[in-house]
């Protein structure tokens, strides 16, 4: 094995260059493993590809290089102790920041760590965070079967949950400002899409819901969210006496300024994959009792391969763009020419 690895990072020009540095110790509780593809999440990884865009026009020279990543997917080549349900050998899908980084291999703790289906593709498997977030997203939501659910911003996590919410007996309407992403949720099936900017999303969402009004709602994006709480309250379920209803998760950490008003309305934060992540004990350690704790960030990873091996969570239709490791930077300024256009960004390791 090598002493050092590439690894992916954020350069204070704005460009996503490449720099060497030793592989990690192998801890107990931990895997080695060799990285064959990782997934870019790019509003909490580069600050959005328009984000990134912008930094290439006002760089910051004095900016440290900022190794970035935290899903992907390869083949374990050491075993630390305490991590023996995996053997060398073994196809995993693996999460983590810190962890499971842009590089050709990576230090990742066992719990973080899930075996890929012989079906699903180290590609594929690279999707295993974002679709784990939009799992427990949707368990935040608590949704029933039958209900309307509106996702507010469809990129990857988006997109996913909205997939999710039909495969749990939902009526799904998308929420995007980019014709790009609702054109993509139309190809996958959502149920009905509303371009902010250019439709009145609350007049089709009340369409949509034939006049009852939404039982819940998912915030998948970042920033000023003020606006959008606005008009998704507005499509909530009403009562006879005027309170609105519903449950709002926010999984994107959009912000926004809250008015108090005359509503019953729930407003849940999703915080990534589920709990254990972040506990380092658990992480590295023994699992958390499963008759107690039947959902946790590990078996939220396991379902969403499971989905993606039964054909149930298409993921290959989210990736535009498949990149080399080693051509990061060309590729990545060159597809910043139309940053809207940009949903998937899968980077590929040679071995």
């Amino acid at each position: 094995m090598p002493g050092t690895r590439i690894v992916a990072a954020v350069m204070g020009n704005g460009h996503i260059g490449l720099i060497e540095e030793d592989i990690p110790p192998l801890r107990p509780g931990t895997v080695l493993v060799e990285v064959h593809n990782s997934l870019v999440s790019p509003g909490t990884e580069v600050g959005g590809w328009r984000g990134l865009r912008k930094q290439l026009d006002s760089p910051n020279p004095n900016a440290k290089p900022r190794p970035f990543g935290y899903s992907n997917a390869g083949i374990v080549r050491e075993v630390g102790p305490g991590a023996e349900e995996f053997k060398v050998g073994d196809r995993v899908a693996c999460i983590g920041g810190g962890f499971a980084q842009h590089t050709g291999y990576a230090v990742v703790p066992h719990h973080l760590c899930v075996a890929l289906p012989a079906n699903v593709t180290f590609a594929q498997g690279s999707y295993a965070m974002l679709a784990a977030t939009a799992i427990h997203a949707l368990r935040r939501g608590e949704p029933e079967f039958g209900e309307f659910v509106a996702i507010v911003g469809l990129g990857i996590v988006g997109q996913l949950a909205a997939r999710l919410h039909q495969l749990a007996g939902g009526y799904v309407i998308g929420w995007d400002t980019i014709p790009f992403r609702t054109d993509m949720a139309r190809k996958r099936g959502i149920d009905a899409v509303a371009l902010v900017g250019v439709d009145d999303e609350v007049a089709l969402t009340k369409a949509f819901t034939r006049g009852y009004g939404l039982d819940g709602a998912v915030f998948a994006f970042g920033g000023d969210g003020t606006r959008a709480l606005a008009s998704i309250r507005e499509c909530l379920k009403q009562t006879a006496d005027g309170h609105r209803m519903g449950r709002i998760v926010n999984v994107g950490g959009a912000r926004f300024d809250y008015v108090f008003g005359l509503s019953n309305a729930d407003i849940r934060e999703a915080s990534r994959t589920g709990p254990g992540y972040h506990d380092d004990d658990w992480e590295v350690g023994p699992a958390y009792p499963p008759v107690v704790m039947r959902w946790t960030t590990r078996t939220n990873l396991e379902l969403a391969m499971r989905l993606v091996s039964e054909g149930k969570l298409n993921v290959d239709c989210l990736t535009t763009h498949t990149i080399p490791l080693q051509d990061v930077d060309a590729r990545i300024s060159a597809a910043l020419a139309d940053p809207d256009s940009i949903l998937g960004v899968v980077f590929e390791m040679e071995h």
